[in-house]
């Protein structure tokens, strides 16, 4: 009886037969059942990508259905996400190959061919062993029929056997361009409560502005308001501050001022209103104060010129009504607010307002600032400690600050080109002060704009300007923080997101790797805002409830808008190095015009100062051949014995004629 192949129920290529029964009718090498092995090896367990990657490529399967199922593991991989049928099934489905592979049911499938995962490698080896011999037997074919042709000369069979040595390249598709923007989602204005959401989409419109900016400086607003006096239990110890740096990025001729003035006009209200509360108070303490020096003083007179016998009762007395004098302290203006300060006049004003305060400018001049434009040296340690709530201790020669919790939120509105300039001073980035920041980088509608738009209704203005100055209010009198806890679907809710999150750090292949200072902070980043939406939903006892799963759903999307955002502007500041690298690798290759080219004849041709080791050489490599400007080719094996041949480049003919 013949052996029948085993094949998956449904399957569109239930005619193609594994190796045995393919090699009874003569047909190309190849086994099915070890390719579906791999393919289902790779789902169940992320664990055994690594090394199937390294045992075989996608252009070994015989099957196109598994080239392209095995391409789109590798991405999602690559990505960090979960790899199991369903994602992969989406992720199929989204590229328009479900139905090329067989289907959702074939997909599925092919975890039911696994035996154990532990042979993942093994079974990988096998179709790249098959590969090879069709590989073998299509070079002798065309050797064959080469020096069977009556008129072929030595030159065009020697060229026969030496494209035996090379898979035939595939065609070209046009190369996605390395400095291509790529389409940056929109601020999610829904994940706002309702008179947030209306007032920031209202004033867009009457701006003719991208939402964006306004509601990245709505978030600053709602961080002045509550920063310092609400703080967020993640899980354990783990206490996440509400205070935000935030800062958003247009050319000029976007109307930031107009925006950024109707958004932090409540604020300047409120801060006008503490200011009045408290004059009665400081006038009151000026006056005993002084008074209570000059007692301290007649009574120092009285007693450098009293006698012997009274003179010790008089310095006691002096004494004693100077420490009394030294005692009484006069209250700071209330000050919520502060624009073009030193790092030394921040610090300073924290310390007088209990530890918070907040940074707004429609102009980027704060980084000058901090990078030492008055002092000559950067000064950078109280933006540090104020995004961070640690301890801030300044000695000085006249006075000491000392800040237990320190609470600074900054809103900027900057120019794109504030965001190269600051990229390029080191000192920022390596102690971490562009990893603080939110950043978004919204599309310019200038020369797209509406004439005459519709004002901002006065009942949504009015209820923002209320909201957010009673919202202010109701938190300047504090000074212990309340703290915000998750209810149990909500801390689920984050630690989901933190899980996605996690891989995506990854230097090697992580999405968010070559930003992960940045983050890094993400998933804290995401409790913070949780804390301000929650407080911006319930105005008047927030500090009474926990966060709901709704709210950290909301305040997640948010934080993913900006992780968006981020590698966009990490890439403008010039963070991803392989990007830079790949820029140059790119004109080498245009200047040498290979059509291929060997891993170290490439490396041979690069400069040692940017390319030190061949391993600085492979993420640049990488890039490329994801915008298709290459492809990685490992030529197969002559014999059984010795090194494997070393891997080779296609180079895509635009490249070597000089049109990409």
């Amino acid at each position: 009886m013949t052996e029948q192949p085993h094949v998956l129920a449904g399957s569109p290529h239930d005619n193609v037969r594994p190796l045995h029964a393919a090699a009874d009718r003569g047909g190309a090498p190849c086994d099915l059942e070890a390719e579906q092995a791999v393919l289902g090896s790779m789902m169940l367990a992320a664990e055994v990508i690594a090394e199937v990657q390294a045992a075989l490529s996608a252009e070994d399967y015989y099957r196109p259905a598994h080239e392209t199922i095995h391409r789109s593991i590798t991405v999602l991989h690559g990505q960090g996400k979960p790899v199991d049928p369903i994602t992969l099934t989406h992720y199929l489905g989204q590229a328009g190959d479900l139905g090329r592979v067989g289907g959702p049911a074939y997909v599925h499938g092919l975890v039911q061919a696994v035996p154990t995962t532990a042979n993942a490698g093994y079974y990988a080896g096998i179709v790249h062993e098959l590969a090879e011999r069709r590989r073998l037997i299509q070079a002798g074919t065309r050797l064959v029929q080469a020096a069977s042709t009556p008129d072929a000369t030595a030159d065009e069979v020697r060229e026969a056997l030496a494209l035996g040595e090379e898979k035939l390249p595939e065609a070209w598709s046009e190369p996605i361009p390395l400095n291509a923007r790529p389409q940056l989602p929109r601020f999610p204005l829904h994940a706002f409560p309702s008179w947030l959401g209306d007032f920031c989409a209202a004033l867009a419109e009457e701006t003719q502005t991208p939402p964006d900016m306004a509601a990245a400086l709505a978030l600053s607003v709602l961080a002045t308001a509550a920063g310092g006096r609400v703080v967020v239990r993640v899980r354990g110890r783990w206490h996440e501050p509400t205070n935000l740096y935030v800062v958003v990025a247009l050319p000029p001729a976007n109307r930031k001022s107009a925006v950024f003035s109707a958004m932090t006009g409540p604020l300047y209200e409120a801060e006008q209103h503490l200011a009045n509360q408290a004059a009665g108070r400081i006038v009151e303490a000026e006056l005993t104060r002084k008074m209570a020096q000059e007692a301290a003083d007649k009574a120092a007179t009285r007693a450098s010129s009293a006698e012997c016998p009274q003179r010790d009762g008089f310095v006691a007395e002096a004494i004693d009504l100077a420490q009394h004098a030294e005692e009484l302290t006069v209250p700071p203006k209330p000050r919520l607010l502060a624009d073009d300060s030193t790092p030394e006049t921040v610090t300073s004003l924290m310390a007088e307002q209990g530890g918070r305060l907040a940074v707004m400018s429609a102009e980027g001049g704060i980084f000058d600032i901090i990078a030492g434009r008055y002092s000559g040296a950067p000064n950078m340690e109280v933006f540090l400690k104020g995004h961070a709530g640690d301890r801030l201790k300044v000695d000085r020669r006249n006075r000491e600050e000392f800040i237990e919790a320190p609470a600074l939120t900054m809103g900027l509105a900057v120019q794109p080109s504030v965001l190269e300039d600051i990229g390029k001073n080191r000192g920022f980035d390596g102690r971490g002060l562009l990893a603080r920041f939110l950043y978004a980088l919204p599309e310019s509608l200038v020369g797209y704009r509406k004439i005459g738009p519709a004002p901002v209704p006065e009942t949504v203005a009015a209820h923002y300007e209320r909201n957010v100055t009673a919202l202010t209010l109701s938190f300047a009198e504090e000074t212990e923080p309340y703290v915000l806890r998750l209810t149990p679907d909500a801390g689920a809710e984050l630690l989901a997101f933190e899980e996605r999150i996690e891989p995506q750090l990854r230097a090697r292949g992580g999405k968010l790797g070559h930003v992960g200072k940045w983050a890094g902070k993400l998933v804290g980043t995401a409790a913070r805002i949780a804390g301000l939406l929650h407080v911006a939903a319930h105005l008047e006892d927030g500090y009474g409830k926990p966060i709901e799963p709704s709210t950290m759903t909301a305040a997640i999307e948010i934080a993913d808008y900006f992780a968006d955002h981020a590698l966009t502007v990490f890439d403008l500041m010039g963070a991803d190095a392989a990007q830079a690298r790949a820029q140059s690798l790119l004109e080498v290759l245009r200047a040498n015009g290979w059509d291929t080219v060997s891993r170290r004849d490439l490396f041979a041709k690069l400069s040692r100062s940017e390319f030190p080791t061949v391993a600085d050489m492979e993420p640049a490599v990488a890039l490329l051949e994801e915008h298709g400007y290459l492809r990685s080719h490992t030529p197969p094996r002559t014999g059984k014995r010795g090194r494997p041949p070393a891997p080779r480049y296609l180079i895509h003919p635009q490249v070597r004629e000089g049109q990409a």
